[in-house]
Order: C-alpha cells, then sequence, then structure tokens
C-alpha cells in the first residue's frame, strides 16, 4: 500500500512540474536584441543626458508599441552590428541601413523603407570646390573620407577613378568629418541628411556641395536569417500602421523639422 501511496505521490509531483514549466513557458515572452550604430545623428546618437535617442530609436519603439512586442536596442557601431547579427548574436539591426541588391545579394533580409536618402559630399568652409562647374573637379590626387561598409562608401569608390581622387575609410561619421576640418581629407562622402543635421547641430565648419547627390535609396530594417521572418514582417505591419495614424510624421518632424 506504501509503495502505491508514493507512486501516485511521485506521479502528483512530476505532474505539477510538467505543469509549472508549462505555465512558465507560456508566461516566457520573445525579447528580441536589435542592434544599432553609435553616431548616425539624427537617426542614432546619444543626447547630454547620455540616453540613446534619433529617428530609428522611436520609430523601432512605435512600431514595437503597435505590434506588442519586447526588445533591447543596443549602439554596437556599424560593423559590429552587422557582425552581431550575422553571428545570431542579435535579431536585427536598424542603423539607416540603405537597401541595396548587392546587400540582398548577400544575406540582408530588408523591411520596407522607412526613410529614403541621398549620398553626397561635404568639404571644409573654407574649401572653394564648389565653386567649379563640375563639383567634384579639384579632387584629383587628394583624399576624401568615407565610412566603411556604406552606400556613400560605394558611391565615391564609384568616382575614384574618374576624378582621381584616394579613399581613407573611418568607422564612423563624426570622425569622418574631423578628418575634413583637420585636412586629413579634402572632402567627405555620407548620407545626406547626416551629414546637413552635424553641420547644423554642432557648428561644424564644413559645407554640402551642391550637385554631388546621387539617386539614394531607402533605409530599411534589416535581419539576417530567414527564421527571423517575422519580426520583418512586424516591422512592415507596424510602419503601416504609424505611418497612416500620424506617429511616423511626428517622428521625423521632432528631429528633421517640419
Amino acid at each position: 500500500m506504501k509503495q502505491m501511496y508514493r507512486f501516485f505521490a511521485l506521479v502528483l509531483m512530476a505532474a505539477v512540474l510538467m505543469m509549472g514549466a508549462a505555465v512558465g513557458c507560456a508566461e516566457e515572452e520573445t525579447v528580441y536584441r536589435i542592434v544599432t550604430d553609435t553616431a548616425f545623428r539624427p537617426f542614432e546618437y546619444t543626447d547630454e543626458t547620455g540616453a540613446l535617442v534619433g529617428i530609428d530609436v522611436d520609430i523601432l519603439a512605435a512600431i514595437a508599441e503597435d505590434q506588442g512586442f519586447q526588445y533591447t536596442l543596443e549602439p554596437l557601431g556599424w560593423d559590429a552590428s552587422i557582425a552581431a547579427c550575422q553571428a545570431g548574436q542579435a535579431d536585427g539591426m536598424i542603423a539607416g541601413a540603405s537597401i541595396t541588391e548587392s546587400r540582398k545579394e548577400s544575406g540582408w533580409i530588408f523591411s520596407d523603407g522607412y526613410f529614403t536618402a541621398t549620398q553626397s559630399m561635404a568639404v571644409a568652409e573654407s574649401s572653394d570646390i564648389d565653386t567649379l562647374e563640375d563639383p567634384f573637379t579639384g579632387l584629383n590626387g587628394k583624399a576624401v573620407a568615407v565610412k566603411i561598409g556604406t552606400l556613400s562608401a560605394e558611391y565615391a569608390e564609384s568616382l575614384m577613378d574618374t576624378y582621381g581622387f584616394t579613399i581613407t575609410y573611418f568607422e564612423d561619421s563624426p570622425t569622418l568629418y574631423q578628418a575634413v576640418i583637420g585636412g586629413q581629407c579634402v572632402a567627405a562622402f555620407d548620407d545626406t541628411p547626416i551629414m546637413a543635421d552635424n553641420i547644423m547641430a554642432n557648428g561644424l565648419p564644413m559645407k554640402l556641395v551642391a550637385g554631388t547627390e546621387n539617386e539614394g535609396a531607402p533605409y530599411g530594417f534589416a535581419v539576417f536569417s530567414a527564421e527571423k521572418q517575422e519580426l520583418v514582417d512586424m516591422f512592415n505591419a507596424g510602419l503601416a500602421n504609424i505611418k497612416a495614424n500620424g506617429v511616423y510624421d511626428e517622428i521625423i518632424a521632432k528631429y528633421m523639422g517640419a
């Protein structure tokens, strides 16, 4: 009889443990790890309080609220963010990443575009390069600064043989701007809204060169595995909703003006 009681007690205990585990699994919610750049104002940057802010930060927050998913956002830097996603250490990336066919072919899986930006050139405020008829004339034999692995770098690379300049690569936008200000490079290629915002907000002694813009491309949220497609789907659905209800326009106006 005691053995029978012991048997039923063990069965009951096992059942309770299984129910507890099932409840725990049901209550456990997926928290996506999203990564981003460190300094790509106005899309992501650190404000005076040390908080991570910007268009990408607010768009992601609004979409997550609309779609009801949880996430963490970590500013790893451009290259480190890509590497983390490719290694499966992060679920997705939002960092002003231009949607291009070459990136798609190399394994990037993009959301719908959420902002379209051109790439262009800026020079030191005292430069006379933009006074010439061809805005790229005057670059022959000179070094220009670009951010490694970006569409603006590809744009500069497409022009370097024609105009005879060399390219110096940097890890982030603020560093390549300082290379121009300090005279290490004669010009910088970067996303137009990023340079315009930094020049205005930080009082940089630089100027955009009119007529140097390319056709541009939209920015997209990106994952690097088909297993993360659900995250892209939620991003797309949420983006459509915040565009429809006006939240998207409010975010753009907050950082770029009406």
